[in-house]
């Protein structure tokens, strides 16, 4: 199967890169391209797209506001973002606008390819120890209304679900959190595969920030 790729970065030489690159792949088509987060949208209406790489310091509309637009849609394709240093706040703003994770730019090939490819496979690319990087260092620079928010989804988990969204949260791999619970693999699968469906989540990467906002995993700690 064909996965139908979109580039959207003002920068034409990056653009062409990429191109080259995820022409050479049997299982990669680049269907669109896009400047800015404007044209992006419209050439989304009529184009369909499985994955977009997206920029996300650009003119006229940034990739934070384009990723949020997207997602807001239904079954709106992946969004993987491209950025040109792992702590950046724009990074950060994308995760939580909805993106599947966020890769450097000047990655090797090889590691781009795999990751176009989980995440049209509906992984998050991003490991949670780097998304726990990130938030460690953005979350206390998040609007505080002075109270947690509030996410009464959070109550419909059972306490092992909890136990294993903080798990996440902190970084491990279901492998670890499986020796951690003394649980078969499989088991914190199906545990993971619940807490999505319950809250309404894409992916790890989103429990990761969800678990920061509600309070469960505190910024520089745990939960």
């Amino acid at each position: 199967m064909t996965i139908r790729v979109m580039l959207v970065d003002d920068q034409v030489l990056l653009r062409t890169g990429f191109r080259m690159v995820l022409a050479a792949q049997p299982d990669m088509d680049v269907v669109a391209e896009a400047g800015n987060g404007v044209e992006a949208l419209e050439v989304l209406r009529s184009t369909a797209v499985d994955v977009v790489l997206m920029d996300v310091r650009m003119p006229k509309l940034d990739g934070v506001e384009t990723t949020r637009r997207i997602c807001a849609d239904t079954d709106p394709p992946k969004v993987l973002i491209l950025t040109t240093f792992d702590l950046d706040e724009y990074a950060f703003s994308g995760l939580k606008a909805g993106a599947s994770g966020f890769m450097l730019k000047d990655v090797p090939p090889g590691e781009l390819l795999a990751a176009i490819r989980a995440v049209h496979s509906g992984d998050a690319v991003v490991a949670p120890s780097t998304t726990r990087r990130l938030l460690d260092r953005f979350a206390p620079m998040l609007p505080s209304t002075g109270k947690q928010p509030e996410h009464k989804e959070l109550e419909r988990l059972t306490e092992r679900e909890r136990e294993v969204m903080v798990l996440v949260a902190q970084g491990l791999s279901n492998g670890e959190i499986a020796a951690r619970l003394v649980l078969s693999e499989a088991t914190v699968k199906t545990h993971v595969g619940r807490i999505l469906t319950k809250l309404g989540l894409r992916d790890r990467v989103q429990v990761v920030v969800l678990a920061y906002e509600t309070g469960l995993v505190r910024a520089g700690g745990h939960g």
